[in-house]
């Protein structure tokens, strides 16, 4: 080998060093799709996403996305992040069956998905990092039919119908309802996560039904909420109804708080962060944990990021516990 060629091999050997380099210090491109982003939970979701201290320090870019509610907007957002070559997607579906189709469309193009808070049906996943929904329905539904007395009648507010969290806590709501045969449910519908609809749902039950609701069932806080306007705005006694939520948003925990509602607590900062944990180490596999959930819940365990399944723990609202999580909010 000629003197010129062994220089130009060498540069090239160096150019190749610092080009890998530079590849290891680039920012990762991890994209949040999150199903919808009109109500706080979302908001809450995304938002502690973007406090991961991998995204504060600059290892990760994260980019979050608004799926408006609708399962194609979502798959149209997936295009788009493997055009842009992201590294990574954080995926809260709409759709239990057809986010499928978005997350094949990114591990065909090598870009692994994990899924947060809510699921798909896709065995193509990483891993999926949020809680279990059957517990929670069946927890908000026992909190009504306690108060209840497992006696009177009840209407159900569903989520969006197909989306994991109506089925799976409708699936809850059902096992808490058998305990309490004699309970009649009146009506149940969507209100598709939304305090408005709730509402408008819940006016037209009372004009039907009146006094002979007595317990609402809300899938989530947002629609218990709307029941509750709805309540009060037919002039009735809130007191006089049992309502239970899931979510722990702020507006619900200051009506626990008053005693007007029950609701359970998703830690859904838990779920942001843990998946971008695992996303990262996807990417980059001497990764280790940043965030500080795995020690926040240590029946949790990190596992080197190898687990296909982590289930953040509900936390039910209490009068002791409330203001501690009001403050959490600050």
């Amino acid at each position: 080998m000629t003197k010129t060629m062994m220089m130009t091999a060498s540069a090239l050997a160096l150019g190749l060093g610092i080009g890998a380099a530079q590849a290891q210090d680039a920012p990762l491109k991890i994209g949040m799709a999150a199903y919808g982003l009109n109500a706080e939970f979302m908001q809450l979701w995304s938002a502690a996403g973007a406090r991961h201290p991998a995204v504060q320090s600059g290892m990760v870019e994260l980019t979050v996305f608004d799926g408006r509610y609708d399962a194609l907007v979502q798959q149209d957002q997936f295009e788009t992040m493997i055009t842009q070559g992201f590294d990574a997607i954080v995926f809260a579906p709409m759709d239990v069956e057809a986010g499928a189709t978005a997350v094949q469309l990114a591990v065909d193009a090598g870009i692994p998905v994990v899924g947060s808070n809510a699921r798909v049906n896709s065995d193509q996943l990483t891993a999926y990092v949020g809680s279990n929904d059957v517990e929670a329905g069946y927890l908000e539904a026992k909190a009504v039919l306690d108060k209840m007395g497992c006696q009177g009648a009840v209407v159900i507010i569903e989520g969006p119908i197909g989306q994991s969290g109506e089925i799976q806590r409708g699936e809850g709501n059902e096992q808490a309802l058998a305990e309490c045969p004699d309970v009649q449910i009146l009506e149940r519908q969507t209100g598709n996560w939304s305090r408005a609809e709730a509402q408008s749902l819940m006016e037209n039950w009372l004009t039907s039904h009146g006094d002979a609701i007595t317990g609402v069932i809300g899938q989530n806080d947002e629609m218990a909420l709307g029941a509750i306007e709805a309540i009060k705005a037919a002039g009735m006694d809130v007191s006089d109804f049992a309502i239970a939520g899931v979510d722990g948003v702020t507006d619900a925990l200051n009506a626990v708080k008053t005693g007007q509602m029950a609701s359970i607590l998703q830690d859904g900062e838990a779920q942001a962060l843990g998946s971008i944990d695992v996303a990262i180490k996807a990417v980059r596999p001497d990764y280790e944990p940043m965030s500080g959930i795995w020690e926040q819940y240590p029946d949790m365990p990190w596992n080197d990021g190898a687990s296909k399944e982590y289930n953040v723990p509900w936390t039910p609202v209490t009068l002791e516990n409330v203001d501690a999580l009001l403050a959490g909010r600050q």
